[in-house]
């Protein structure tokens, strides 16, 4: 398939979250294995200055150079119409990248109008279902005006659904996993249940008459018991906010049972957040409020990569799916008791449950299918 995408990703200001890398990097080996041509974009704010822009840029190609993309990177200013010379320096310009594509992929949503209607055509990837569209209804962001949407939640514009579609039709496609990238790798025995992920946020959804704090430590707080009541290890690779606040909420965690490590230490890079999984015996992770709240029967990013390494995972039940299982392979729980069932389960067969994960993921979550219904959707 001989087009050229440019995926508008946002990971330039996070350069040790490897794992957040992932989530572009699966779908843009996706296309590329189409035999499209990825042009990676990145939005830059020039008050960041060109040393560190320049530095930003370095550490993003030398992650995502082994994957085929380091000379392909575009930079464009999120505020301004043309970013200077010297902060542009050898990346793709925003004119070049546009006037080279077929297709805009804006999974960073945050592009102007002025960006956006300088492709041919574009797509806009919603991977915050319920989230995006909740800041949508109540004009607490604005999008520019794409060519079709897609959304990784599956009951988003859907009848009954809890969530408002802010008038725009949305393709449903599931969360994607390069698998050729991510194999079967063999258990380590005594390995811990891990995830990773930003323990504490200021961000707080208002749905209806309804206002709550959507960070993950409120997501986990009702189950930071289990590792009293599991034989299985517990750990969590974490991002804790300031120095000053993280400690003290980490030896909380710490004496309910959990190891906990920090997850720029844990999983800088695209490499590392592979290693951090496979040197895991599953996953185990509670999802923020808004999923449970707004039935959004999402699966996470990340979720999918431990299920295509042979990594069993258990889960917050986030709704009622029409593929997704709650007992194989995949296990998700409303409450502590099916959290432990469901630890105790894979520990029994293992090898089954290994098995089922990577079986799972082949047959909803393939990188490549995804990219193909993506692309005929959106070049029609």
């Amino acid at each position: 398939m001989s087009l050229t995408v440019c995926l508008n990703a946002n990971t330039l200001a996070y350069p040790t979250g490897g794992g957040h890398r992932w989530v572009y990097l699966n779908w843009a080996l996706g296309l590329q294995s189409l035999g499209c041509k990825v042009i990676w974009m990145e939005g830059v704010l020039p008050s960041w200055g060109a040393p560190r822009i320049e530095e930003l840029k370095n550490i993003l190609r030398e992650q995502i150079a082994p994957y085929g993309f380091g000379q392909s990177i575009s930079l464009y200013s999120f505020f301004e119409d043309k970013l200077p010379a010297e902060m542009l320096g050898d990346c793709i310009s925003l004119e070049s990248a546009a006037a080279q594509s077929d297709l805009l992929l804006e999974i960073a949503y945050g592009s102007r109008a002025a960006v956006v209607k300088q492709f041919k055509r574009s797509a806009l990837l919603d991977i915050d279902p319920g989230i995006l569209q909740l800041w949508l209804s109540t004009k607490q962001i604005e999008i520019a005006r794409h060519d079709v949407y897609f959304t990784i939640g599956e009951t988003v514009g859907q009848p009954n659904s809890l969530i408002p579609d802010s008038g725009l039709q949305w393709n449903y496609l599931p969360p994607s996993v390069f698998l050729d990238a991510w194999p079967v790798r063999p258990p380590i025995a005594g390995a811990p249940f891990t995830t990773v992920s930003q323990w504490q946020s200021q961000d707080w959804i208002v749905h209806g008459t309804d206002s709550f704090s959507n960070q993950k430590r409120n997501g986990f707080e009702p189950y930071l018991d289990l590792p009293s009541k599991v034989s299985a290890k517990l750990e969590l690779a974490l991002g804790l906010g300031l120095p000053e606040d993280g400690e003290a909420e980490r030896q909380r965690i710490i004496s309910k049972g959990w190891s906990v490590r920090h997850a720029d230490q844990a999983t800088p890079t695209p490499t590392a957040y592979q290693e951090f999984i496979a040197a895991s015996a599953g996953e185990f992770s509670c999802c923020k409020p808004s999923c449970v709240k707004l039935q959004n029967a999402w699966i996470s990013d990340r979720t999918i990569c431990y299920l295509a390494t042979g990594r069993p995972a258990v889960v917050e039940y986030t709704g009622k799916s029409r593929y997704l299982p709650d007992a194989a392979g995949l296990f998700r729980f409303s409450d502590m008791d099916q959290a432990v069932s469901a630890l105790e389960t894979i520990q029994r067969d293992y090898e089954k449950q290994s098995r089922l994960s990577r079986q799972l993921v082949e047959e909803f979550f393939s990188a490549k299918v995804n990219a193909k219904k993506l692309l005929e959707i959106a070049m029609k």
